[in-house]
């Protein structure tokens, strides 16, 4: 049977995408003459404006075939303000094609794309166009692309014989390098494993233009690509595009299991967490501007269906779950002028259909402004949208100079209050809101039993979270990282309505961040700065007094490249000033990175002059009834006249954080009680107060590592013994066998990225017993502290001296498989673990990331 493969082709602008995707088709004979940008007849660049401007602006596919192989192919746009649109794709490919143009080189954007197929961890050949005009030499070329991108990027020449190729292929595999010395021939099917784990990238060369090796690439990517394995049983969709034509709303999605049919209908969840059931009513596959009408396709095939009403980009169908937010976001916002005869509220949800084709076009309704806000990456978008805006309604739009997009998170753990209860009205709503890890976004969650409020009315709750675009409190920005959770609430068995409680949700957000306070957040741009070795001072300055982290990255005899991180406001005009300075030589790349603290806050500020006790719209003030009547609560005195008390949910962390590990199913286990019953008996009485659980920290009260040991202000201690934990757990101890350092160093892997995200305060204890002359070590790795005891001193006396020493203002944890040492603990007051249970317990804390990751599917796309 063929393979059935989707690639996509991505590349720098003016790098000669297009025209290989044209080469490709017209040598497998799909298209009888390659079309050529220049002359705007490409088979794939359809619309007027790509034509117009010579370049990809929509992702398109077409279909062709080899004797071996039938390829989707996705051609994706170059220009960098349309990343996001190349970025959507990547999820859906097999394998991608990276072209590198051979006069220009590795670009900056070519290292944005190279960083997004990392992430996405996509297999990739790589094609190095216009050869016949390069000055560089294929092994030049070759040697350079081994140095900028990646040392796996091995030369794949027409010319070469299989045993001049198995020698480079050599040179990345020590296993290779062995067949190779003992005369061997290098299987076909290992290099295709290889390329496919993304061990291994070949590089080809040719002119895409010239047709000059398009048929040995043609040949090596039909030789060397796997054909993925699908589940052939349980249907699955991930949606990368929608569309409107002819009035019909299109969904375009990638099947990527089981099959789908007309008429079958499915079941998903709309972007407000309303579940929406719709029969599909017709499959289409295209090819370019034409297309196919199925009955059925199976896994593996790209296809657009007309039926779903509701479906987003990123949205996962059956057992695929949503796809993150894309890592390249716009950071500047605009306001988008319309024709004074147009109203501007009828025209927003029109040009929302354009969103929904195009989601980098970030369209909102700011109703403190009445005014249309759009978010974009750069000039290009600016254009590419007065000319849909034209083209689709007729009407010519203007767009102001620009804003930086700032954003605010809530900046403490704070449980919100929210009353509605005007006369014959009634809901109450306390929400937990919490701090997240920058770019988190909105997570919406409720841990609240059916039996205290009923489960249609806490899904009412959630859906009023998510249709609302919720605004910070100092600036009145958008909020995001932030965690809402629902805690309490309460509704009347007669009075209560739909509407009561979307009052009482949005006056209990409101009332959180006036209680808690925000934080206000700026975009940041990881940068890029080549200049000439006689302006690097110069440069150094520059970025420091725009308050960017930099260092030195490379430098020969003629250049220095700078990389870092800086603050999107104080580089807006700073490429002109690189172009001035160096004369030309300079370049400064720019891509978004996120969002940090604001580095000016104050006065920003200051110049929004936002009041959020006068924003109407967004009031954190709640209405009780008392003697028949309504009355307005000021936010501050909202506490003193709640109904219902959550205060509880401050004091103890939720199992959304950290769930509590279940100790069922160990056959001789003994409870924390049976040990305390049995001391009792065996040693008289514990003299230290009862040992609790200790309480989990939220992420941004983590400290920073001084000194020998970073202790937490609140006092909490978890203990761990090291060689202990090794031995027990099944994949340490596997380790251990062959390297005792390794399994140390696992562990402490481990120990990182636990620390990281639970924020608790661990020591972990390694027994240097018999260790002659040895002095010990004590260290911080990665946020908490590691011991190893000195010659003579046991782990188990070591950790039992720290539990006395500590005194009775910790909350302490003990770690340890050691049957005495757990029973000393007890007696000590102290809570302890076995290594069964606290391998379970990092079990949990790795599904909570994996459920954390899941949850990005369900907030407001901020």
């Amino acid at each position: 049977m063929k393979k059935k493969l989707t690639i996509g082709i991505l590349a720098h602008v003016d790098a000669g995408k297009t025209t290989l995707s044209e080469a490709l088709l017209y040598l497998s004979g799909k298209i009888r003459t390659p079309g050529r940008v220049d002359h705007q007849n490409t088979y794939l660049d359809t619309y007027a404006v790509e034509r117009e401007r010579g370049i990809t602006i929509f992702s398109k596919q077409a279909r062709f075939s080899t004797h071996s192989c039938d390829f989707i192919l996705l051609d994706t746009p170059g220009h960098v303000d349309f990343s996001a649109e190349a970025e959507r794709t990547l999820a859906l490919l097999d394998y991608a094609i990276l072209v590198i143009s051979a006069p220009d080189g590795v670009q900056n954007h070519t290292r944005t794309l190279w960083q997004l197929l990392e992430h996405y961890d996509v297999p990739t050949f790589i094609f190095v166009n216009k050869t016949d005009i390069a000055m560089n030499r294929g092994e030049d070329m070759a040697a350079a692309l081994s140095k900028q991108l990646s040392p796996l990027c091995v030369p794949f020449f027409e010319q070469q014989s299989k045993a001049e190729l198995d020698e480079r292929l050599a040179m990345v595999s020590d296993a290779w390098m062995e067949s190779v010395l003992a005369g061997e021939l290098i299987d076909d099917g290992e290099i295709a494993e290889m390329i496919s784990a993304r061990q291994l990238f070949p590089c080809l060369f040719g002119s895409a233009l010239k047709l000059v090796g398009i048929d040995f690439f043609l040949n090596t990517i039909s030789r060397y690509m796997l054909s993925p394995v699908y589940d052939s049983e349980k249907f699955g969709g991930k949606v990368y595009k929608i569309n409107h034509a002819s009035g019909v709303r299109l969904t375009y999605l990638k099947i990527t299991g089981g099959t789908l049919s007309a008429r079958d209908e499915l079941t998903y969840l709309c972007e407000d967490g309303r579940r929406l059931s719709e029969k599909i009513s017709q499959i289409r596959l295209y090819s370019g501007d034409k297309f196919e009408q199925v009955d059925t396709v199976s896994a593996g095939e790209i296809c657009a269906v007309i039926g779903l009403s509701a479906s987003y980009v990123g949205q996962g169908l059956g057992t695929e779950s949503d796809t993150c937010k894309p890592v390249l976001e716009p950071v500047l916002s605009y306001q988008l002028i319309l024709p004074d005869r147009y109203d501007l509220r009828v025209y927003y949800p029109k040009l929302k259909e354009l969103e929904e084709e195009e989601p980098s076009l970030h369209l909102y309704w700011n109703e403190e402004l009445r005014q249309i806000e759009v978010r974009l990456m750069g000039d290009i978008q600016i254009d590419l949208l007065k000319r849909l805006i034209h083209d689709r309604f007729g009407m010519d739009c203007e767009l102001d100079t620009g804003r930086i997009l700032y954003k605010e998170k809530i900046a403490k753990r704070t449980v919100g209050v929210g009353h509605f209860e005007p006369l014959r009205h009634y809901a109450e709503v306390q929400l937990l809101m919490e701090p997240q890890p920058a770019g988190t976004g909105l997570i919406f969650d409720t841990h609240l039993p059916e039996n205290s409020l009923d489960l249609n009315w806490q899904r009412l709750i959630l859906s009023h979270l998510y249709e609302k675009a919720h605004r910070g409190v100092l600036t009145g920005a958008l909020l995001t990282d932030t965690k809402i959770t629902l805690v309490a609430g309460r509704a009347h068995l007669k009075h209560t309505e739909g509407g009561d409680f979307r009052e009482a949700t949005l006056r209990a957000v409101r009332h959180g961040l006036m209680k808690a306070g925000c934080t206000l957040l700026e975009p940041y741009y990881k940068l890029r700065l080549e200049v000439p070795n006689l302006c690097v001072g110069r440069a150094m300055t520059d970025l420091t007094t725009r308050h960017a982290v930099f260092e030195v990255e490379s430098s020969d005899e003629d250049m220095t490249t700078l990389v870092g991180r800086a603050p999107v406001a104080t580089f807006l005009d700073y490429a002109r000033e690189v172009t001035s300075y160096t004369r030309g030589v300079g370049k400064l790349s720019c891509v978004s990175d996120g969002y940090e603290v604001c580095h000016n806050q104050d006065s920003v500020i200051a110049s929004v002059g936002y009041d959020p006790e006068a924003d109407l719209e967004n009031t954190p003030h709640s209405v009780f009834c008392a003697h028949g009547a309504g009355f307005l609560v000021h936010w501050r005195e909202v506490d003193n006249y709640k109904h219902l008390d959550a205060s509880a949910a401050l004091n103890t962390p939720g199992e959304s954080i950290i769930p509590r590990v279940s100790s069922l199913g160990k056959r001789y286990h003994l409870s924390d009680e049976e040990l305390e019953s049995i001391m009792l008996r065996t040693v008289g009485p514990i003299k230290r107060r009862k040992y609790s659980e200790p309480q989990i920290i939220s992420g941004k009260d983590k400290p920073k590592a001084t000194g020998r040991m970073a202790v937490k202000p609140n006092k909490h201690m978890v203990i761990i013994d090291g060689y202990n934990l090794i031995h027990a757990w099944e994949s340490l101890a596997e380790i251990a066998e062959h390297s005792l350092e390794k399994a140390r160093e696992s562990l402490m892997d481990i120990l990182s990225s636990y620390v990281a995200y639970t924020g608790v305060n661990v020591t972990l204890v390694f027994d240097a017993y018999l260790v002659k002359d040895g002095v010990g070590s004590d260290f911080v790795h990665n946020g908490y502290r590691v011991v190893y005891t000195k010659e003579d001193q046991t782990a188990d006396a070591y950790i039992e001296k720290m539990m006395h020493d500590l005194g009775p203002d910790y909350t302490v944890k003990v770690v340890t498989g050691d049957r005495l040492l757990q029973f000393s603990a007890v007696h000590s007051g102290i809570s302890r673990r076995t290594a069964k249970e606290f391998e379970e317990e990092i079990t949990a804390v790795g599904n909570e990331i994996t459920e954390f990751i899941r949850r990005l599917s369900y907030k407001k796309g901020i």
